[in-house]
This record gives structure tokens, C-alpha cells and sequence, in this order.
């Protein structure tokens, strides 16, 4: 799993360096229209994610989730190799459209590996297996930029497919998926009802839901025009692979601690360790807006990739504690629904900020954000102090 999520993650972020950049290629367009759809079909993706999702995590619980990671390798690679083929912005808006339905292959690999570990290494097993994801980030978007550069756009996403077409071929042949047996007494199977009740009687687990949308809403305000602000601060030239170090940068933070979160918040508390890694994450945004050059943005990019690489494992092992075994597939499905939510809506807000009032002001709304969340969840910790999972 480790690197099946390694090379979907490569190659997903390849195109982030050039998306932006190939949309510019499909007609004549102003500057204004590039950063507004941009925005659109970077986050489109994620509409068609947000209805999926749950029902991938149900399917699982019942059925098992390494067939549905098959098909989500392979629904990946055709949807990356037909955008090689595009003529216009619609075609590519549509097939960014359909590439959602797949989506969630690291959220259900996840999902996968969390429900076959002791909850007491939670944490820790789900940070080393974000290390591939985050491997992939890191070396996507430089690769990416090497080949958009070397080979052009359209190639490119041809050869990527190739690579999620193996990623699928990997899980087929080298995953075992463990049947877990419950425990005597414990309930096999809840209906979708029964799941929404627990996420709203549990205040805390639904406040961390809550608070993944934000996440999501700030981090991806800044992805479809990250290429864009680098062409302001560095010129034209070389400027995918240049995009390509920025959004690298976080990726090499987030893989020197996501286990290193991970681990420590299994003996400190997820909760507490949350709060922190969104703090300091709004504070490591904030002077993105005022940086002068490259290098400074670089630096940034990769102190924010040191506090954002422990939340996303933190969060998911808060969340397999405070699940039932047999409905783990589906909170989790519910809760990668409303991050995806948080990704349609972070782009568009992000390509709106820019266009209206520069890319100054995508940096500032985002660090408030994050530290809102920061806040939020920590009034949430004082409000439910017995739902915080300090005691495990």
C-alpha cells in the first residue's frame, strides 16, 4: 500500500505545476480567466468525490476495500490519459469531473490499513503509510515540471496514466486484505442512519469532521494559483519545474514528521496535537503574502509541510478510536466527503481572492482560517474534555 499510495500521489500532483499552465494552452485567454478556471477545475474534481466517497466506505465495510482500490487505480489512469486528448476547457472540465469519482484512493487505503491496526499505534502505522503519499507529493510536482518542460503537457499526462494503471495492478497482486472479526457482542453491520447518529452524538468526532473542511478550504486556496504567484516572483522561465520545487518543499517537511506527529500524539493525544500542528500552520501561511522571491516562498512551503504533515494521520487515527469496527469504512468515507467538499470550495475561493484582490490576500484569508480552526477545536477540547481521547 505503501507504494501504490506512493505513485497515485506522484502522479496526481505531476499536473499541479502545469495545470494551470495547460488550461493557458487551450485558447486565447486573459491572465483573469486562466486563475478563474484554474480554480474551477482544480476543485471540480472534487464535487463528484464528495458524493462517492461515503458510498466507497460503506461498500467497504461490507464487502472489503481492496477491490474498490483496484478499480479507483484504474477509473485514475483512464481519466489522466484521456486529459492528454483535450481540445478545449470544457473537455478537460468534464473528465476532471469524472476523475472524481475515483478519488479516494489514499483516503480508502487509509481507511484499509487503519481498520487492520491495534488503535494504541494508530497513529504511528497511519503516519509511515502517509510517508508514501507524501513521498509521491514530493517528487510529483518536480518530476512533473522536468517532463511538462521536457516532453510537453499532453505527453505528460498520457505517461502518468501509465503509472496509476500500475498502482491498480499493484493492489490486485500485492495486497491481502485480513478479514477482522469482531469482538463477541459487537454489532457487524450498521445501516446509514444508524452512522449519522453516532457522528452527531459524538460532538467532539463531529467538530474534527467539521475542522477537516477548513483544512481543506484553506490548503487547496493555494494550490491552483501556487504555479501562477511563482511566475510573478521568478519570470517565465523554467517555470514548471520552479512550480514544481514550491509545491515540493511542503511535501519534504511533511515527510521528515508525518510518523514522527503520528507517534507522539498516540502517547500525548490527538486532540492536543491538532491543535498545535493548526496553529503553527496558520502562522507559517501568513507571510506567504508578503515574500519577494522564490527561495523565501520555498522556506515557507517547507515549515507549513512540517505542521501539516501530522494532521492528516492524527485525525484519522481520532477518528478510528471513536468508531465502531463496523462502521469505520463509512465515518471515514463521510469524513473524506467533507474534505473534498473543503476542496471544491478552497480552489474557487482561492482563484476568486486572486483575480479580485491579488495573491496576497489567498495567504492572509488562508493563515486565518487555519488559526480559527486552531481556536475552534480548542474551545471544543475545554467544552467536551471526556470525548478527547487523551486517555488512550
Amino acid at each position: 500500500m505503501w507504494f501504490a499510495n506512493f505513485f497515485i500521489a506522484g502522479s496526481i500532483t505531476m499536473v499541479l505545476p502545469f495545470l494551470s499552465l495547460y488550461i493557458a494552452t487551450l485558447g486565447d485567454f486573459s491572465e483573469s480567466y486562466v486563475q478563474k478556471w484554474s480554480g474551477i477545475i482544480f476543485g471540480i474534481t472534487f464535487v463528484t468525490a464528495f458524493i462517492f466517497s461515503p458510498l466507497w466506505g460503506k461498500i467497504g465495510d461490507r464487502y472489503g476495500r481492496k477491490h474498490i482500490l483496484v478499480v479507483s487505480g484504474f477509473g485514475l489512469g483512464l481519466s489522466v490519459l484521456l486529459m492528454g486528448f483535450v481540445g478545449s476547457v470544457w473537455q478537460l472540465f468534464l473528465l476532471r469531473l469524472f476523475m472524481g469519482v475515483f478519488t479516494g484512493f489514499i483516503s480508502m487505503s487509509q481507511a484499509l490499513i487503519s481498520t487492520q491496526t491495534p488503535k494504541h499505534i494508530a497513529g504511528r502505522v497511519l503516519g509511515t503509510l502517509q510517508t508514501g503519499s507524501i513521498t509521491g507529493i514530493l517528487m510529483g510536482p518536480l518530476i512533473g515540471g522536468l517532463l511538462a518542460d521536457a516532453i510537453g503537457y499532453s505527453s505528460t499526462f498520457k505517461g502518468l496514466s501509465i503509472i496509476l494503471f500500475i498502482s491498480g495492478l499493484l493492489v490486485l497482486f500485492g495486497v491481502t486484505e485480513r478479514k477482522i472479526k469482531p469482538i463477541d457482542g459487537q454489532r457487524t453491520q450498521f445501516s446509514s442512519k444508524e452512522v449519522l447518529l453516532h457522528i452527531i452524538r459524538h460532538p467532539m468526532l463531529l467538530i474534527v469532521m467539521l475542522v477537516s473542511m477548513f483544512i481543506q478550504i484553506a490548503h487547496f486556496s493555494i494550490q491552483p494559483i501556487l504555479s501562477l504567484y511563482v511566475n510573478d516572483l521568478h519570470g517565465p522561465e523554467n517555470i514548471a519545474l520552479f512550480s514544481g520545487i514550491a509545491f515540493s518543499a511542503a511535501g519534504l517537511g511533511n515527510l521528515l514528521m508525518a510518523r514522527k506527529w503520528g507517534s507522539i500524539a498516540d502517547h500525548v493525544g490527538y486532540i492536543k496535537i491538532l491543535i498545535v500542528l493548526l496553529f503553527f500552520a496558520g502562522i507559517f501561511y501568513f507571510p506567504g503574502a508578503f515574500v519577494t522571491n522564490l527561495w523565501q516562498l520555498v522556506v515557507l512551503r517547507f515549515l507549513l509541510g512540517i505542521a501539516i504533515g501530522g494532521i492528516i494521520p492524527v485525525r484519522i487515527a481520532y477518528i478510528r478510536q471513536e468508531a465502531p469496527l463496523a462502521m469505520q469504512g463509512e465515518v471515514l468515507g463521510y469524513n473524506t466527503s467533507i474534505r473534498f467538499f473543503g476542496n471544491i470550495i478552497g480552489p474557487i475561493l482561492g482563484g476568486t481572492l486572486a483575480s479580485g484582490f491579488g495573491y496576497a490576500a489567498v495567504f492572509i484569508v488562508t493563515s486565518l482560517l487555519l488559526l480559527t480552526c486552531s481556536v475552534a477545536l480548542w474551545l471544543a477540547k475545554r467544552r467536551y474534555p471526556a470525548l478527547t481521547g487523551d486517555h488512550i
